[in-house]
């Protein structure tokens, strides 16, 4: 009886455990549309212009990334091949702006660093809004989004502009949460990159200089000790 218990104990742990286990199945994958824009390309329009003190200007460069990757298939749970277009107005079909911090500026619940909200209409995507925070408290601190962290913000934002729902696959791209990456502001590291350098190099300098002043304080030690044994 007991073996027969650890059993379905080990059995029901792997099911809860196992990334999209048995209650969601293949054909199950949750999508607000199917197909939800009627045309191609979609445009999209990534506002440079109204942008919030930590802004990066590496992150337009996340969202082409994050189109790369749908385009090139992204999570194989499009039933159709998206073609974007990078376009210079606001009316583009979706728009993708930055805010200082989620709950500040929107008053998002806690944990939100994005949201795609789509227009629709007739059964079809007419317009798409995506708004995504450029960092968030840690504890008392306010730590700015590093790249590696925003593309992965931006794709899975954008995978709810081409109709996907969340995933409960801790693996895909469509599970709602994410890993922070980096912490490393983009912004930081581009100014600051020469003193970084060079306190780098004072550090190994450092290191150095202790590390040969040691040897000959062994070495000095060393010989006094022979001398002293070879007096006795």
């Amino acid at each position: 009886m007991n073996i027969r218990t650890t059993i379905i104990a080990i059995l029901l742990i792997i099911a809860l455990v196992a990334p999209g286990g048995a209650l969601l199945g293949e054909k199950e994958y949750p999508k607000f549309l199917e197909e939800p824009w009627d045309h191609s390309p979609i445009t999209v329009y990534v506002d440079e212009q109204n942008i919030p003190p930590h802004y990066s200007p590496s992150y337009p460069a996340t969202v082409d990334r994050a189109m790369e990757y749908w385009e090139n298939g992204g999570n194989g749970k499009l039933s159709y091949t998206p073609v974007f277009e990078l376009v210079n107005t606001s009316d583009a079909d979706i728009y993708i702006m930055w805010v200082e911090n989620m709950e500040d500026v929107t008053g998002a619940e806690e944990g939100v660093a994005g949201f795609c909200r789509p227009m629709i209409a007739n059964g079809r995507y007419v317009h798409a809004d995506i708004v995504l925070e450029v960092g968030d408290y840690k504890g008392f601190s306010w730590q700015q989004y590093g790249d590696a962290n925003m593309e992965q913000l931006v794709t899975h934002e954008l995978g709810h502009a081409l109709g996907l729902g969340h995933s409960n696959d801790i693996r895909d791209i469509m599970y709602p949460t994410y890993e922070q990456r980096e912490n490393l502001n983009p912004l930081l590291v581009e100014t600051t990159y020469p003193f970084i350098v060079m306190a780098i190099l004072t550090a190994i300098g450092i290191s150095g200089y202790l590390a040969v002043g040691w040897l000959r304080y062994r070495k000095r030690r060393q010989r006094l000790e022979n001398e002293l044994l070879n007096e006795k």
